[in-house]
């Protein structure tokens, strides 16, 4: 019996529990609805239900319908589909509920990542190869350094384009040097394309609407440059209505205001950027303290609708650049506590187009541009300073007459004129008098150009695209130009004869063709093969005996003594495009070879010297690679990858003797030659509050000249080279993150902000940029010399107005 009650207990105990537990438990509801298309309004079939972060997972049926019983309360679910942006969302369940969704079709979105021209499918249908468009969307999507939007580095993610590394002055595209670039702001030159020596670019972002790089077929109407072309254009204001939109950043801060100043008519687009924080170094390591770096730009356009046929712009650009360092100077007497360096570019615009129909149009621009960089010597032990400034001026007309006799058939022609004045070098010494001042001769040149483009649609596969340019270069006085002996290069033992030539007298001249070609052939809708020729000649080059031209460095005219560069460019790519032009493949190989490239002897000093012939050999370069690239340009997740397979060799061999061939006249390869690169690029934007953005870029370190061995003399070490890039320094590999933060709140608010948090070289890659030598007792030790070497963590913060 008590056995009996014992038991009875027991159960009864375990019966109220799993009655009580029945209680407690919550009641399921049932949830159901139908998946659509957002524009069609059929149903979506097949499309994965993920609810409460995949614990449960559904699919809908051929009618896009789907139903499950969840307990009441918050649940989560993210609805998936091939080909449309995913849909999420929270809800609460309080009973049955029908839940209808509509998903978004990524092919109907905007793009996010633009690297073709204008249209979807113009890397499938445009008979030109290596064209590449870089939306300002994108490039402020991408992480930065500092939190500095970048138009520079975001091009160095592109395939063929590279760097010799961190804070180097420019880019280097498909074997090309720096100088070889013709990069352009609103058709005015940029000459020095970054502030502070190469850590940022000189673009404003807010000024900035299109992007285009030009690394194979050029068209015609540019000339100049032996390598690529970089053409940016400033955005237009806004002529309906005021916009706004600035930024604080810890290295810059920025505004840009768009005034209607007659509505409809006449607009006013002002933009303004500075850097005055380098109060910070101040409170750093004392190696630092000394260090002053700011910089500032400005932009300024103005939009004047005329009629219906004629419009006018005004545009100017205006930047000025500080650095100083404890490096001392070393000139002559002059005992300097520290060096300063500080570059002004100042560059005006004026643009009127004029339409006579539909199919034809002109467009005339006039340009001034001019380029002051000067470097500054303040005396140890008075007020004086020692400075030594040059400048280049650039005054350019040009006009292009379009016709479009058919939708198929595009004729382009047109002129231009540039009048080059370069002051070389000027050194005055101030108050000094144990310095004797010094004023190099000013170069002046003038090079005009004709050209005529024919793009042409044969049958409905075939482009073709026929170019030529003639360009036509003069020298001119007044100058005291020495004439050396023919066929060697220019030594003071070769030196025959030296006249003087007058004023706007022609000192020597160049010129000649520049054919054009590009060849399309469509394979299908989506696919295509290319085939492209350029011939392009340089009469203006930096001269310069460092691995990346510093903004002071000297720009040099061609002459009787320096022949002008000359670049013919092989190109042949295959194209794919994929899903609605969702996806696109591309994959281009080139070959390049370039005349009279520009070198230095060893040893060679170029400031302030009168016969920099003398310090120069020219010679030839082959440069060829193989360009993979891959793209999403729409959906929550874009992005590219792109690898490159790429050399660049040279080799001057002007004479049997030592100093007038390099490496001994065999092939070496170039400071910039880095045989293997590798970019990534991903941005994820969940939804519209959120972006997240990393870069990957990895590429093969580049060369430098190492010792071959060690001479003894007089008990001195003394390093031997016998061979110029014969050593590689370590591979670069850099990883950097981004995360965007828009304010839900800011949904239907006139003005919207945003947070940008960065963190460049995430991992804290060491990259090395330079290796060199120093002497310690008996032997020579190698230093490495690394910059950004550790993660760099910045915030900022953007505003503007929308509506």
């Amino acid at each position: 019996m008590r056995i009996f009650f014992t038991l009875f207990c027991f159960v009864s105990i375990f019966s109220l529990a799993d009655l009580n537990a029945q209680k407690k438990r919550l009641p399921l509801c049932e949830i159901s609805g139908q998946v659509r298309d957002s524009t069609t309004q059929k149903p979506v079939s097949n499309a994965n239900l993920l609810i409460n972060f995949g614990k449960v997972g559904i699919i809908t049926d051929t009618m896009g319908y789907f139903s499950y019983k969840l307990p009441a309360g918050k649940h989560s679910v993210i609805i998936n589909r091939m080909g449309y942006r995913p849909f999420r969302t929270e809800f609460r369940v309080v009973g049955d509920t029908i839940f209808d969704v509509k998903l978004m079709q990524v092919a109907n979105e905007l793009e996010v990542v633009v690297i073709t021209t204008q249209a979807v499918d113009q890397n499938i249908t445009k008979p030109i190869l290596g064209v590449a468009q870089l939306s300002i969307k994108t490039i402020k999507n991408l992480p930065a350094i500092m939190g500095e939007v970048d138009v520079m580095r975001s091009l160095q993610l592109l395939p063929g384009v590279t760097s010799v590394g961190e804070a180097s002055n420019g880019v280097n595209v498909r074997g090309g040097t720096v100088d070889q670039n013709l990069i352009l702001l609103d058709d005015a030159p940029i000459l020095n394309p970054t502030h502070l020596f190469g850590l940022f670019s000189v673009f404003p972002p807010d000024a900035v609407s299109g992007i285009d790089l030009y690394k194979g077929t050029t068209p015609s109407r540019y000339g100049g440059r032996a390598a690529a072309v970089l053409d940016i254009s400033m955005a237009n204001p806004n002529l309906e209505s005021f916009k706004l939109q600035g930024g604080v950043g810890i290295v810059s801060n920025r505004l840009t205001a768009e005034i209607p100043v007659v509505k409809n008519k006449v607009g006013l687009l002002l933009s303004g950027r500075a850097s005055y924080n380098d109060f910070l170094f101040k409170i750093g390591p004392p190696r630092i303290r000394n260090l002053r770096a700011n910089f500032a730009d400005v932009v300024a356009k103005v939009f004047y609708r005329i009629n219906t046929k004629n419009t006018l712009t005004l545009s100017s650009y205006d930047n000025n650049d500080f650095f100083q360092t404890d490096l001392l100077g070393g000139i002559n007497d002059i005992v300097s506590s520290s060096t300063q360096f500080q570059y002004k570019t100042l560059n005006l615009t004026a643009k009127w187009y004029h339409s006579f129909g539909p199919k034809l149009d002109m467009q005339m621009v006039g340009v001034y541009s001019n380029y002051r960089p000067k470097t500054i010597l303040p005396e140890r032990d008075n007020d004086n300073q020692v400075t030594i400034s040059s400048g280049v001026l650039q005054r350019q007309f040009k006009a292009n007459l379009n016709y479009l006799p058919t939708k198929n058939h595009k004729i382009e022609t047109g002129l231009s004129v540039v009048h080059y004045r370069i002051d070389p070098g000027t050194l005055d010494p101030g108050v000094n008098q144990n310095v004797i001042s010094l004023a190099l001769p000013t170069e002046n040149a003038v090079e005009a150009a004709l050209h005529a483009e024919d793009e042409i649609t044969i049958g409905s596969k075939t482009t073709v695209s026929l170019g030529a340019r003639y360009s036509y270069f003069m020298n001119l006085g007044p100058s005291d130009v020495r004439f050396y002996r023919a066929g060697s290069p220019p030594d003071e033992s070769t030196l025959e004869t030296q006249r003087p030539f007058g004023n706007n007298e022609v000192v020597g001249t160049y010129g000649g063709f520049e054919p054009r070609v590009g060849l399309r052939y469509t394979i299908n809708e989506q696919s295509s093969v290319k085939f492209g020729y350029n011939l392009m000649r340089q009469y203006l080059q930096v001269i310069t005996n460092t691995t990346t031209p510093l903004p002071t460095s000297r720009w040099k005219t061609s002459d009787p003594n320096v022949r002008p560069q000359v670049s013919q460019l092989w190109t042949a790519g295959y194209f794919k495009n994929f899903y609605s032009n969702i996806y696109e493949f591309s994959v281009e190989g080139y070959f390049r070879k370039t005349q009279d490239i520009v070198e230095y002897r060893p040893g060679a000093n170029f400031l302030l010297n009168q016969t920099v012939e003398t310090q120069l050999l020219q010679g030839d370069s082959q440069a060829f690679g193989l360009e993979l690239m891959a793209t999403k340009k729409k959906g929550e997740f874009t992005g590219w990858v792109s690898y490159t397979y790429a050399r660049v060799l040279n080799r001057v061999d002007q004479g049997p003797a030592f100093s007038d061939r390099i490496n001994g006249g065999r092939w070496f390869p170039a400071n910039f030659d880095r045989p293997h690169s590798l970019n990534f690029s991903m941005t994820v934007s969940p939804n519209k509050w959120h972006t997240f953005s990393f870069t990957f870029t990895y590429a093969t370190g580049r060369p430098f000249t190492a010792p071959s061995g060690v001479l003894r003399s007089l008990n001195r070490l003394i390093p031997y080279f016998d061979s110029r890039n014969n050593d590689r320094i370590r591979d670069y590999h850099r990883l950097d993150f981004s995360w965007q933060i828009h304010n839900p709140k800011d949904t239907d608010t006139r003005w919207k902000g945003s947070w940008v948090f960065t963190i460049y070289n995430l991992y804290g890659s060491r990259n090395q940029y330079s290796l060199f030598i120093q002497p310690v007792e008996a032997y020579f030790k190698t230093f490495e010399l690394t910059i950004l070497n550790a993660p760099i963590v910045s915030l900022a913060y953007n505003f503007g107005n929308t509506k």
